[in-house]
């Protein structure tokens, strides 16, 4: 395993993978911790800020092109957003339940599903973790 292909790899694709790697990290400490403390609307708040900039520096990441420099993936981007604002919304109205399920929705789909994506060969994050 080695850091060097994400290193060199084009704007914005390292501040892309960093953030959303320590948005994996981050997302499992709050669904494994049992109290929904202060603590836990902290680190809500920075794991939503890390969610917002792995989904719009996305938009800047064109490796897989279908509709001009955009991909599906690119769609996925514009969901989470979207999720984002309903987790968001549901909290502020008083609906944990419904919180709840965005949230991990939102950490299944958006970190751990395309995550996975990225360890296809010829992906910079396959690099990272296979070699070359």
């Amino acid at each position: 395993m080695t850091l060097a292909p994400l290193l060199q790899a084009e704007s914005p694709v390292p501040f892309h993978a960093m953030a959303a790697l320590v948005a994996v990290v981050l997302g499992a400490v709050q669904l494994l911790r049992r109290r929904r403390d202060t603590l836990h609307r902290w680190m809500g708040r920075t794991w939503l800020a890390l969610m917002v900039g792995v989904a719009v520096s996305s938009f800047w990441i064109y490796g897989f092109r279908v509709w001009g420099p955009f991909s599906p993936i690119h769609l996925l981007s514009i969901m989470t957003l979207v999720m984002l604002a309903l987790a968001l919304l549901a909290i502020r109205r008083g609906d944990v339940r419904g919180h709840r399920n965005w949230m991990i929705g939102i950490y299944t789909g958006a970190l751990v599903i395309t995550g996975a994506f990225t360890l296809l060969p010829g992906r910079t994050m396959h690099l990272v973790v296979f070699g070359g």
